[in-house]
């Protein structure tokens, strides 16, 4: 269960990364606080629709997170750039996902360890500069 900071907390938060603490920036990191999975442009436009933003703002709103590091932006390899926030449990680069190929959801994996053989392997891997994506039918979906 995630817990949401008091407006407060989120005005200091975007503040201490440089950002103006705009009415749009303080609601797009709430509803992204408040997520449990990474949603698309389009998602987190719908969730906050009724708040009367025009998309490009809330896609700026969110590429400057990305930029800052309060947001990590991810595609699945189905060109949907998708948003999630930056949590204590994923602070190296990327985690793995699950992608589900009928509805499209996606959901976080839990850490993995994955063993490469010696050689030949790609300057990449050795590099750590990897993503692990999994896809199939989620339970909703079987």
């Amino acid at each position: 269960m995630v817990i949401k900071p008091k407006l407060d907390e989120l005005r200091s938060l975007v503040r201490a990364r440089g950002l103006r603490a705009t009415p749009s920036r303080i609601a797009t990191l709430d509803l992204m606080r408040a997520t449990e999975q990474p949603m698309s442009h389009a998602d987190v436009a719908d969730r906050l629709v009724a708040k009367g933003w025009d998309q490009a703002t809330r896609y700026r709103n969110l590429m400057d997170f990305v930029e800052v590091g309060l947001l990590r932006r991810t595609d699945m390899g189905d060109h949907v750039w998708r948003f999630e926030l930056v949590r204590d449990e994923h602070r190296q680069d990327a985690h793995p996902h699950f992608l589900c190929t009928e509805c499209g959801t996606v959901a976080c994996l839990p850490e993995m360890e994955f063993v490469v053989p010696r050689s030949p392997t790609p300057k990449a891997v050795k590099q750590r500069k990897i993503e692990v994506q999994m896809r199939g039918l989620c339970d909703a979906c079987s």
